[in-house]
């Protein structure tokens, strides 16, 4: 494995993440990231860091995304949303260098704490998070509702 930047992600990373997003079964094409990326890196809120080879050869080997909200219940807190290796590079550390960037990301805007979800499908992620500093906090349900055009 050839040596590993963190930085942030830029726009012509489009491609790339969208790949790690479907790796993880959250299918988006080049595009659909661009759209997302041109809101996302301009947002004071939002970071995305990844984790490319030096050598950047084109292929990122991973990548993380945080938000820095105001909540009603807990005043600002901060989320990771998005945590991915590429499986040929797990194992290898990434995916803690890749949360401390995040982590100091938000210390930077006075965070104290910093919670993540994690699927009840993916249990290499539940024995990834308490050995990357995390404690779990609670179990819960998430219920989405399909929301159609309102009505005239």
């Amino acid at each position: 494995m050839t040596a590993v930047v963190i930085r942030d992600a830029r726009h012509d990373d489009a491609d790339e993440l969208a790949r790690l997003c479907t790796l993880l079964a959250y299918p988006v094409d080049g595009d659909g990231m661009a759209q997302r990326l041109a809101s996302l890196l301009g947002s004071p809120t939002h970071a995305v860091m990844v984790a490319a080879s030096r050598d950047d050869g084109g292929d990122l080997l991973g990548m993380v995304a945080a938000e820095w909200r105001l909540m009603i219940e807990f005043g600002h807190r901060a989320e990771i949303t998005a945590l991915i290796v590429d499986p040929r590079a797990r194992r290898l550390g990434l995916g803690q260098q890749l949360v401390d960037a995040a982590c100091d990301w938000i210390r930077g805007r006075g965070g104290g704490d910093v919670f993540v979800r994690s699927n009840i499908v993916r249990p290499e992620a539940h024995a990834f998070y308490p050995s990357a500093g995390f404690a779990l906090a609670k179990t819960q349900h998430v219920y989405v509702r399909q929301l159609g055009r309102p009505a005239d």
